[in-house]
């Protein structure tokens, strides 16, 4: 075989196995992001996602985690071993989501430091039930201390090939867009974050639209957190970098002008970026380098997209200040 031959054998093997771990990897950014742009266009900056992506995560893995113990593996249902951490995810993400609701449109509490606070809240939340789950099991993998769900995650993730719940991520995304661009609902959603006293004056009910986006967009979230440890972390918990992912989701909203189409590709981007050290092994010292590209990228995207002076480039005009009826 030519020397030329050698090469593209190498580099079709190579790329079997890095694009489909990069769309692993990408699925739980495309989740974050998709979620926070639909929260966005509400009006509501939530920078509580990673602490909802922690708190959908931990929420998946503790149903999980007790229905795989409740009986032998070999009586346990593939439709239930499905549904029951899907379920645990979308109701604890629904619950923060509620939560960063009432507080920031209810109550009008700063967005700013309500989705810090929900982001360290969701954390704490987290490791104070994986850390449980630990000391109930005294489990451990390779010495550190963790819970893996063997069984249950088989019906999630098909090894390195993305699972069905990676292609819902895009289904999502996908639908999102079609909402925002296409409906009527869509349209009044995106008047809301623009001029909620306008809208308001038009007959929208601001706060029901704020709740309901905020929340659904909170749900999608968690599910990315769901996904990052059935997926990418083949059903183990231990200290996983969800935390990492959701601020990585919030910088892609800005990334991609709030389209979620767009993010789809964005995400598959900065998933291969995340895992590139993986595979080109690069020596000790230069590794730890390679980990940084994602976070530099990120700083330079923020960059550029801050000094485009588009309109369709710029965040809903309303975006992060809470509405006062009374005032308009």
């Amino acid at each position: 075989m030519t020397e030329s031959g050698t090469f593209f054998t190498v580099l079709i093997g190579f790329l079997a196995s890095f694009i489909p771990r990069a769309i692993m990897q990408a699925m739980p950014l495309l989740y974050g992001s998709t979620g926070e742009i639909l929260t966005e266009k509400s009006g509501n900056l939530n920078l509580g996602i990673p602490g909802i992506m922690f708190v959908g995560a931990i929420a998946g893995v503790s149903g999980a985690f007790l229905y795989e113990h409740s009986g032998s593996a070999a009586q346990m249902n593939g439709f239930l071993a499905v549904l029951i951490p899907l379920l645990c995810c979308l109701v604890g993400s629904f619950l923060m989501g509620l939560l960063y609701c009432f507080l920031t449109v209810t109550l009008r509490a700063n967005q700013n430091v309500t989705g810090l606070s929900m982001t360290i809240f969701g954390t704490g939340i987290a490791q104070f039930l994986g850390g449980s789950l630990i000391k109930i099991t005294h489990a451990q993998s390779a010495g550190v201390a963790s819970i893996t769900i063997t069984e249950t995650v088989k019906y999630f993730s098909n090894g390195n090939v993305p699972g069905w719940l990676a292609y819902t991520g895009i289904v999502i995304a996908i639908l999102v867009a079609l909402f925002l661009r296409y409906t009527r609902a869509g349209m009044q959603l995106r008047a809301v974050g623009e001029n909620p006293a306008t809208a308001d004056a038009a007959g929208i009910n601001v706060t029901r639209y704020k709740y309901l986006a905020t929340i659904i967009g909170s749900m999608i979230a968690g599910l990315g957190g769901l996904c990052f440890v059935m997926e990418c972390a083949h059903g183990t918990w231990s200290e996983p970098r969800i935390d990492q992912i959701g601020w990585l989701a919030i910088a892609l909203v800005i990334f991609t002008a709030w389209r979620p189409g767009v993010s789809i590709f964005a995400s598959i981007m900065f998933g291969a970026l995340l895992i590139l050290s993986d595979h080109l092994n690069p020596p000790i010292g230069i590794k730890e380098l390679y980990t940084l590209i994602p976070y530099v990228v990120t700083l330079l995207v923020l960059i550029i997209v801050s000094l485009r002076k588009k309109r369709e480039d710029q965040p809903p005009q309303s975006l992060g200040l809470a509405y006062f009826r009374e005032e308009r």
